[in-house]
């Protein structure tokens, strides 16, 4: 039987980082403004490695590309990517292609679909999600006299919230959260508005304008949240998002919960409490900031503990 395939998550300095990463998670950072933790990803820009087991050091592309009786997968390329962010200041203010946009415009890369999980915000914390331009032309005037408390809409976030992202969406995390990102796995970001904000040389930041009104939705089309809750003996598990892009779900395990085999590779990231995997006599710890992907096919399996998770798959 396949093992689980813990991954060793990238870490990636920001303007916007802090520490969080450290205090929430207990991460090695590589600075005091560690903003990103790349944590099952196979992007040129920042790749996972396996950390234990016969891939033990290989990267997951490299994995991904050498070993596809794992995935089982029809996508030319490793098609998620999960991140945690810490917004320890205001991101900037952005919005990423589609497809077919980015595959043009790109080099061949994907858009970018992506969704929140708020770990973590300090009281009062907010995101900017949407807008209230009705044109094109109203969205390009507003954004070059910089009218960005007409144009921008906010909205207050707590932990536990979750917000689905579609590419076209103008948003920025604020200042004071840490969210669980799951994205496809592109790099692709159009930059907005960064509030003049100068870096440690004194330069401003490149802007994007003339792709972000392009691919920008107008109007703002807000996607209907429709959860699925089911509760099973020792686990509820929570279907935030069901597409074409991927599915996710949060698993609440409190005891033992038994899980079948799946025709999915499943990405799997500990974000609060530990608890253990057991499968064909075989245990695995888990603890809070673990990442891992079980294979398609693994199991059936156990888990138990106290632990929350954020499950993921294409």
């Amino acid at each position: 039987m396949n093992q689980p395939i813990f991954l060793e998550p990238v870490f990636k300095d920001r303007i916007w980082g802090g520490t969080k990463l450290k205090e929430l998670f207990g991460y090695e950072i590589p600075s005091d403004q560690t903003g990103e933790c790349w944590a099952v990803s196979a992007h040129p820009n920042g790749q996972s490695v396996v950390k234990e087991g016969p891939y033990k050091g290989t990267s997951l592309g490299d994995l991904w590309a050498g070993h596809p009786e794992l995935f089982n997968s029809n996508s030319k390329v490793f098609p998620l990517l999960t991140k945690i962010l810490d917004a320890s200041d205001d991101l900037s203010v952005q919005v990423h292609p589609d497809d077919a946009y980015a595959g043009v415009n790109e080099n061949g890369e994907l858009g970018k679909t992506e969704c929140w999980y708020i770990v973590d915000a300090e009281p009062g914390a907010e995101i900017i999600y949407g807008h209230g331009a009705d044109s094109k032309e109203q969205l390009a005037d507003w954004i070059h006299q910089g009218k960005w408390d007409q144009l921008l809409s906010k909205v207050e976030v707590k932990p536990g919230d979750f917000f689905y992202v579609p590419s076209g969406t103008l948003h920025a995390l604020g200042k004071g959260i840490v969210v669980l990102e799951t994205q496809q796995s592109s790099d692709t970001t159009y930059r907005v508005y960064d509030y003049d904000r100068k870096d440690s040389e004194g330069n401003t930041r490149e802007l994007h304008l003339e792709k972000a009104i392009e691919v920008t939705t107008v109007p703002q089309a807000y996607v209907k949240t429709n959860y699925k809750v089911a509760n099973q003996p020792g686990a509820v598990v929570t279907t935030f998002v069901e597409n074409e892009f991927f599915t996710v779900q949060k698993w609440e395990v409190g005891g033992t919960a038994d899980f079948k085999s799946s025709d999915k590779y499943l990405i799997i990231s500990i974000i609060a409490g530990e608890g253990e995997l057991s499968a064909e006599g075989h245990k695995y710890p888990l603890h809070k900031g673990d990442h891992l992907i079980l294979p398609v096919g693994y199991g059936p399996y156990q888990l138990s503990g106290k632990f929350e998770a954020i499950a993921s798959h294409e």
